[in-house]
């Protein structure tokens, strides 16, 4: 706190939080990618909007770069403060502030966990459908800046399909109140959607208006195990011309043998190459056309094995299955691709980059798993214990630049769900022509003239 730039915040904040313990830093200053050393000036935690605002009015009048803070559990750098930032933590900004029961819309703080927003739907007997396996961590403010997506993406959209409105404190210290719930409105650019998606880089998401819908009907999970990883799409394709679908994800016998290592329960006898989990509406029509779909697979070979829940736990045990991957590669620090092309373009992009990782990487293990009902693939390069850490990332760093010349010929996306940050930031082109870059370059220097907001993250 010695610091004189902290001292006039102090006296610009009064009741402001500020950590500046060593431990402090580090734990706020990183996300999952643990790639940077973490350095960031302090930590400040505000508990509300005026003190958000009176932060933002310090870092212009002091020149300090701010990076906005909710789980950290992202995966491209975008909450990393590394170069002297204030990271502003909306932690204890996280209240439910009001459901409107004609409207049906929940009004929430940014720094609300996920989970906690879908348990006050549920209280509401509505749901908030965005969904993944960070829910207990992620916060509605991360999710909106990144767009996240999820493993209900196939049924419901995007975090950018729920937003009715936003809160977002900018560079200037002022409050744009963005959509106001409005189902219509073409009253001119919709800022909100702008805010949607921005990293943090164009302001600070202090509060959300959810659209909620209806609760789901009760599902049924089914596991199939898969003999090749051409059969992906095929099997995808016969059940979603059977019965409407809630999810549908797959992952791979080596993603699967890391999971059970970390505690989860095998479901078959023997090992199958790929899996597939889906969801689907337990009621008679959808249970015989999803068994159906699955006999058709089978018959043609495109399905070895196939089980299905007859019970919650036994759902909660299939889910865990493609929902534990990520925590069970943790400990390797695997670098990590998030990409997406158009479903129609999936099976030729996935022959393809499944040959270029296999040529590539002889040397690394990786591990697939995804999204295939909405074009999304993770790809894990797990480090060798004896790899020396920049080495190896040099590496990784070569092959995902002939992975976005990959994705720039099928149209696809170097960022699917988890933003661009600082990790996908050198490979932006393939994704954005230099018009759109230019623009949003434009867009970053008209709303943060100063660069006061996230800087480094997603342009440079």
């Amino acid at each position: 706190m010695t610091d004189a730039r902290l001292a006039s915040l102090r006296a610009a904040a009064p009741a402001l939080r500020l950590l500046t313990d060593p431990a402090d830093l580090a734990h706020y200053g990183r996300d999952w990618t643990r790639r940077w050393t973490p350095a960031p000036l302090a930590i400040a935690q505000p508990a509300s909007v005026e003190q958000v605002q009176a932060i933002v009015r310090w870092a212009n009048a002091e020149g300090v770069a701010l990076v906005p803070s909710g789980g950290r559990t992202g995966l491209s750098g975008g909450a990393v403060a590394a170069s002297g930032e204030l990271v502003v933590s909306l932690e204890r900004m996280n209240q439910v502030l009001g459901f409107d029961p004609v409207d049906r819309t929940l009004t929430v703080q940014a720094g609300i966990p996920l989970q906690l927003a879908q348990e006050a739907a549920r209280a509401q007997g509505l749901q908030y459908p965005v969904d993944f396996a960070a829910r207990g961590s992620c916060t509605i403010g991360g999710t909106i800046s990144t767009n996240a997506g999820g493993i209900r993406v196939v049924r419901y959209g995007n975090t950018r399909d729920w937003i009715a409105g936003l809160k977002v404190v900018v560079a200037s210290g002022e409050v744009l109140e963005l959509g106001r719930a409005l189902v219509k409105n073409s009253s001119g650019y919709d800022l909100r959607h702008l805010m949607i998606g921005a990293e943090g880089t164009l302001g600070i998401v202090v509060e959300a208006t959810l659209r909620l819908t209806d609760p789901p009907p009760p599902t049924r999970v089914m596991l199939l195990a898969l003999p090749g990883f051409d059969a992906l799409m095929q099997v995808f394709s016969a059940f979603r011309h059977r019965l409407p679908l809630q999810a549908f994800e797959f992952f791979t016998d080596v993603a699967l043998r890391h999971v059970l290592a970390h505690g989860a329960q095998a479901p078959f006898d023997t090992v199958h190459p790929f899996y597939v989990v889906t969801e689907f509406a337990a009621d008679e029509a959808s249970e015989a056309a999803a068994l159906a779909a699955f006999e058709q697979c089978l018959a043609q070979g495109l399905a070895s094995d196939g089980v299905i829940a007859g019970s919650q736990a036994q759902a909660a045990q299939l889910w865990r299955l493609r929902e534990g991957i990520t925590e069970s590669l943790a400990k390797y620090l695997p670098y990590k691709n998030d990409v997406s092309v158009r479903v129609a373009a999936m099976p030729a992009f996935l022959a393809e980059a499944q040959a270029l990782l296999a040529r590539e990487y002889p040397q690394f293990e990786v591990v697939w798993f995804g999204h295939i009902g909405d074009g999304n693939l993770h790809i894990n390069i797990l480090k060798p214990e004896a790899a020396a850490q920049a080495e190896f990332v040099a590496d990784c760093e070569r092959v995902t630049r002939l992975l976005a010349e990959l994705l720039q010929r099928h149209g696809g996306s170097i960022s699917a769900e988890h933003g661009i940050g600082l990790v996908k930031k050198p490979y932006l082109w393939c994704t954005r022509s230099a018009a759109e870059i230019a623009a949003m370059r434009g867009i970053k220097a008209a709303l943060d003239p100063k660069g006061i907001m996230n800087p480094g993250k997603l342009l440079d």
